[in-house]
């Protein structure tokens, strides 16, 4: 990988990093200071976040075929300056109803990365994309669990519209940053590397129409365990370690923890998928999903660290396989709008997941959730055990699918 090339993937995981950073600032401070601000319950103001996580799958097909016809290094600044200028926005709310707008807008250009930023890496890494693809996996992690601990720390020395504001400015000026460092690389220049055509496939047209519905059934259900555990993390830790930690800072610093030590799953996993059967991989991850679930129901104290680590290591384990698999069996000139189509699916059902945690919070409490993400995780098994035996599925990637 040139140089150019280094600079742009750093941006790119920069990228990812405030991608997730930015849709879970909200959980944080929903859970940390909202309900004293607004003398409302956590139920009631995690609601808000519904349009934020819709916009963040139903916007992301127009982000891919705006990439694809356009410009992927053009959306990129869009992306960076839309998604600061949300933020800082947001921080000046006055209203819960405000602060929905804020987060819809914020969705809106949070959408546009997977699409865009995920096709630039795999393009970058045509051949054994796991690992590439994990080491951005790893970038994105950081940015969910660095939610929790900027908008705790700047919770505890300023205010929650702080932890809108600040990260909103940093965007900013990451957007100019890579509009003046990665300038070199031309518009034509992008077009070109997502316009090459792929070698006819060899695998039959039925084949194909099954696995592109399990990786659509299984990436859809995966998104909605990895939005409801990664909202509700913060709120689970802060009523789980009542008593051990009291402070805004501490509990988002076990939940950056959580997340940080998670977040390695993904380049093991990326070195997996490109070395082993990526079916055998898959069915490893999503089976041992459902006793990690089931051990965290009633954990308290200081075990339910250790439970939240299990579970979040393969959730996050997960999320490379269904990215790899797919730049495998897609045409390059249509692949940023084959990985809309996939994030409309998954975040737009994802935005489900917002009502359900309130409504399990407020009945039958975390642990049923953690039950109801067990039952998830067993049909996301078996449709991997669905997977047709093609060479795809069973043999390391050592060239390009496309």
């Amino acid at each position: 990988m040139s140089g150019k090339n280094r600079l742009e993937f750093l941006f790119l995981n920069l990228g990812h990093l405030y991608d997730h950073l930015f849709i879970l600032i909200y959980a944080a401070v929903a859970a940390l200071a909202l309900p004293a601000a607004f003398d409302m319950s956590y139920a009631e103001l995690i609601i808000y976040a519904t349009p934020g996580f819709i916009a963040f799958g139903a916007f992301a097909l127009p982000a891919g075929w705006l990439a694809d016809r356009w410009s992927r290094r053009g959306m990129m600044i869009v992306f960076f300056l839309g998604l600061g200028i949300s933020a800082v926005l947001t921080g000046f709310a006055r209203t819960p109803l405000e602060i929905a707008v804020g987060l819809f807008f914020i969705g809106v250009f949070a959408a546009i990365y997977h699409p865009v930023g995920i096709t630039m890496v795999v393009e970058a890494r045509p051949v054994k994309t796991g690992v590439a693809l994990g080491i951005n996996g790893v970038w994105g992690n950081m940015g969910v669990a660095s939610a929790a601990i900027i908008a705790g720390v700047l919770i505890d020395v300023s205010s929650w519209r702080a932890a809108f504001v600040v990260p909103g400015i940093a965007a900013i000026a990451t957007g100019f940053a890579y509009a003046v460092l990665c300038r070199a690389r031309s518009v034509a220049g992008i077009k070109q590397a997502g316009g090459a055509k792929r070698a006819e496939s060899v695998l039959d047209k039925r084949v194909l129409v099954t696995i592109f519905a399990i990786i659509a059934l299984t990436t859809t259900l995966g998104s909605f365990i990895f939005q409801s555990m990664t909202f509700a993390l913060p709120k689970i830790l802060e009523e789980r370690l009542s008593g051990v930690y009291d402070s805004a800072t501490a509990i988002g610093g076990s939940a950056f923890a959580v997340f940080a030590i998670a977040s390695m799953a993904q380049i093991l996993i990326g070195h997996l998928v490109d070395r082993h059967s990526i079916r055998t991989v898959f069915a490893f991850v999503a089976g041992l999903q459902i006793p990690a679930y089931m051990l965290a129901v009633g954990l308290s104290g200081l075990p339910v660290l250790v439970g939240a680590v299990a579970f979040m290591l393969l959730i996050f384990g997960q999320i490379p396989i269904n990215d790899a698999l797919l730049s495998r069996i897609t045409t390059p000139q249509y692949r940023s709008r084959i990985y809309g189509i996939k994030f409309v699916l998954s975040f737009s059902v994802a935005a489900a997941a917002i009502p359900l945690v309130a409504l399990l919070h407020e009945t039958t409490g975390f642990d049923g959730m953690f039950v109801a993400m067990a039952a998830v995780a067993a049909v996301i098994f078996l449709c991997v055990l669905a997977l047709p035996r093609v060479s795809v599925m069973t043999s390391p990637a050592t060239s390009p699918a496309s």
